[in-house]
């Protein structure tokens, strides 16, 4: 049995009736990889912004190394030795990445020499020692902004390793990553745990909890459910993992996973027509159609022109040249809204930057994108807020996003809550083509297979859905025929039905190009 790096005793946190965290109890070994799952809203991110200092709790006791400790502020619990990873990075991009990990500390130690001013020589060698160190293989002079998602994640990490972390805590940290991304994730949390640091996962995917974890606690409605340990026999594939696999779900969810109901696509006209579409920097000479009745997958490697497509598609990047038709309707030189209009719908990639307004309330978020007119407007320049209310809350039960009320600020939900009432929102727009961009990035098990359940249903419709996504579990789940792009162009494409694994990757490395299927 090692020595407890963290012990959580009877904490609780409530926000009015609402309990986030209800007399919770948790001890994480040091060295370790400690899984934190649970449903959105559950009340993992809170324990653990309890755990770093950026929340108080109403009641409970905190021990980190065998001591007492209680936190001010996330520089308290840094001090103590514990790092946090959120899902939203907090890089300045036009800042290297050594300049990002000194920014804010004010006097640094480096190689043992106390500085007044910032040394910028030096932090690029403690920068590249720490990366070198773990494998990371940051450039400490690239701007972050040039870097990939992937190296993003890494450069959070550094700077919580900077500050002397020890106890590490991960937000959903393969959220946003690509497979490969991912697994170079992996193998760094393993030789973080190898090199004796501490870390807590909070994820949605059993996967990588079953890989990774050596415990698992899993909470639902703010309270701990249960506690297994991860054996190595259950982290390999096989009757015991399955079984690990179907008792931490029944803990989540409080049943057994929910299954996609598949339904046989059908055969309708084109909904989107795209012809040598091209932007003159990431997107070149793109072709793509669309069918009524049909969701189509674009997957790739990330920074292969999929933002940029979107922001084609819907108006906000400028074209250099090619046409875009919706319902053989050109719409090619039509603003946002003009598209909008006309049957498009967009569940954005980054909701904080595209979707949602963080200070603003439900009722204001669910409404965005229907204020001019019905059903809010009974005359041209009244607002109703009480039928933008009744539409929020009818969105909130749908998607079962969990809020105190429709009242209540955006920002003071989940993200994955966030998210899916940001689904709720596009989906009631009943689009004839729907751009669902990771769409059920962060979301839980039941939450991501209700997302599946409604995109399946509005293509049963006669709807398009153009699906983007890293996670090809979810392209193969729900998509009838999927698309490679590489360097802003599609490079290959397949049914789903007959869709090999092999040459999908191929055509996403490029080691094969373009064949008819």
């Amino acid at each position: 049995m090692r020595s407890a790096a963290v012990r959580l005793v009877d904490i609780s946190k409530s926000y009015g009736d609402v309990w986030a965290n209800k007399d919770i109890s948790l001890t994480v070994e040091e060295a370790s990889i400690h899984g934190l799952l649970g449903e959105n809203g559950a009340g993992k991110s809170t324990l653990m912004k309890i755990l770093f200092g950026m929340v108080s709790p109403d009641s409970g006791l905190l021990e980190v190394n065998g001591q007492p400790a209680a936190f001010r502020s996330s520089a308290d619990a840094l001090e103590h030795g514990i790092g946090m990873v959120q899902q939203h990075f907090s890089l300045i991009g036009t800042f290297t990445v050594a300049e990002n990990l000194i920014l804010g500390r004010g006097s640094q130690s480096f190689g043992g020499r106390w500085v007044k001013r910032l040394d910028l020589k030096a932090a690029a060698q403690r920068t590249r020692e720490l990366s070198d160190r773990f494998g990371f293989g940051i450039d400490p002079f690239a701007l972050c902004h040039d870097l990939s998602v992937g190296a993003r994640q890494k450069v959070e990490i550094l700077k919580a390793l900077w500050g002397g972390a020890t106890t590490l805590v991960l937000d959903e940290p393969t959220a946003a990553l690509s497979p490969p991304e991912a697994e170079e994730l992996y193998e760094v949390l393993e030789r973080l745990r190898r090199e004796g640091t501490t870390v807590i996962l909070i994820s949605h995917k059993l996967p990588e909890v079953m890989r990774l974890c050596d415990r698992v606690t899993v909470l639902r409605d703010g309270a701990v459910v249960g506690d297994r340990e991860i054996a190595l026999a259950a982290r390999r594939p096989g009757g015991q993992r399955a079984a690990m696999e179907a008792d931490l779900v029944q803990l989540m969810i409080g049943r057994e996973r929910p299954v996609v109901s598949q339904r046989a696509p059908r055969d309708l006209p084109p909904v989107l027509s795209i012809r040598e579409l091209s932007d003159g920097k990431r997107i070149d000479g793109l072709d793509l159609t669309v069918n009524g009745g049909e969701i189509l997958a674009i997957v790739g490697v990330e920074g292969n022109g999929q933002s940029e497509l979107v922001e084609l598609l819907i108006g906000q990047r400028k074209r250099i040249s090619g046409a875009v038709e919706l319902d053989g309707t050109d719409i090619t030189a039509l603003s946002t809204k003009q598209r909008f209009d006309k049957g498009l719908a967009h569940i954005a990639e980054d909701r904080h930057a595209s979707a949602i307004a963080d200070s603003m309330s439900l009722t204001d978020n669910a409404s965005f994108g229907f204020i001019d007119g019905a059903p809010f407007a009974p005359t041209p320049f009244w607002l109703s807020r009480r039928l933008r209310s009744r539409f929020a809350a009818l969105l909130v039960a749908r998607q079962n996003v969990r809020a105190s009320s429709p009242d209540a600020l955006i920002e003071s939900l989940s993200g994955g809550n966030q998210q899916k009432l940001v689904v709720a929102r596009e989906l009631a727009r009943a689009p004839r083509l729907m751009i669902a961009a990771q769409p059920t990035r962060g979301l839980d098990i039941a939450s991501t297979t209700a997302v599946h359940e409604a995109l399946l249903a509005l293509r049963d419709r006669g709807s398009a859905v153009l699906l983007l996504s890293l996670d090809l579990t979810e392209v193969f789940t729900v998509a009838d025929r999927i698309a490679v792009i590489r360097g802003g162009r599609i490079v290959g494409e397949s049914p789903i039905a007959t869709a090999d694994a092999t040459q999908i990757g191929q055509w996403m490395s490029g080691a094969a190009s373009k064949e008819p299927v």
